[in-house]
């Protein structure tokens, strides 16, 4: 690689090596612009190109051109100065999704799970504030079905009889009902329902034991038990809540062309008017 293609920055103090074309990527940005000797705020010092600015900010916008992604940590709380980083380099994408906090902060998830033990069956009932959530928790949980004699039931080697996996009814987006246990139908038959959650890949008909690992699967997925609470105690119904801080994985930018050379002519068109 030739040092034409090997940039070095150092902004604040920090220093940054990256490829050109990874500056270049807009081409109306000051930082594609100073390769160019196009911009005097960037002194080129014994090789290095010198800015007078935030190193730490710095990173974020590195990490923005190099994955077209919006990813902060948890505690990160500088939004209005990253904003104003982004403005300062041109990168007017960035200080719009900058600009729209919401989507970026943690938000709290409220889970909500109720379960009613009646003899050998077991209710369950999970509620969530995030409908994304749920959807996660569906995928993993599979209820099973079979039908097996009472004899065999009886017996310390029930027969080995395929399952049929059984869809999970979902009331609305936000919640999901399943059931396991037994319950008899026609004769000495009857009905078992097993439960398989991932990444355990038992198939457990005991409802204090689905209860138990369900609730570790959750605790492991970052949630905290926050409140028990007894909703009936004539129908033994248990309601255990969760929540949990949640941030977006990543906001993945779409740069559109067209629409990155509107927005930089609308941004010049409004520094012209307030120049007046």
């Amino acid at each position: 690689m030739s040092n034409r293609e090997v940039v070095t920055l150092s902004v604040g103090g920090v220093r940054f090596v990256t490829r050109a074309s990874t500056l270049q990527q807009f081409p109306e940005s000051r930082l594609a612009r100073m390769l160019n000797d196009d911009d005097r705020e960037f002194k080129l010092v014994n090789g290095e190109y010198f800015v007078d600015r935030d190193g730490t900010l710095f990173s974020y916008i590195m990490d923005f051109l190099r994955t077209l992604q919006v990813s902060l940590p948890p505690d990160f709380s500088d939004y209005q100065r990253l904003q104003r980083e982004a403005e300062f380099y041109g990168f007017h994408l960035l200080a719009d999704l900058l600009s729209q906090e919401h989507l970026l902060k943690p938000r709290l998830e409220i889970l909500e799970v109720r379960v009613a033990l009646q003899e050998m069956q077991a209710f369950f009932r999970i509620f969530g504030s995030c409908s994304t959530t749920v959807e996660t928790l569906a995928e993993q949980i599979t209820v099973f079905t079979g039908q097996q004699s009472g004899q065999s039931w009886n017996s310390p080697f029930p027969s080995q009889k395929p399952l049929v996996p059984l869809p999970l009814e979902r009331p609305s987006h936000h919640d999901l009902v399943f059931q396991c246990g037994t319950d008899y139908s026609a004769g000495d038959q009857f009905v078992a329902r097993y439960v398989s959650i991932k990444p355990d890949n038992r198939k457990l008909i005991n409802g204090t034991n689905v209860l138990g690992l369900l609730l570790d699967t959750l605790l492991k997925d970052g949630f905290r038990l926050i409140s028990t609470r007894t909703v009936s105690s004539e129908e033994k119904v248990e309601c255990y809540s969760f929540e949990r801080m949640k941030r977006p994985a990543g906001l993945t930018v779409t740069v559109n062309k067209a629409l990155w050379s509107s927005g930089v002519a609308q941004a010049k068109r409004s520094q012209v008017q307030k120049g007046k």
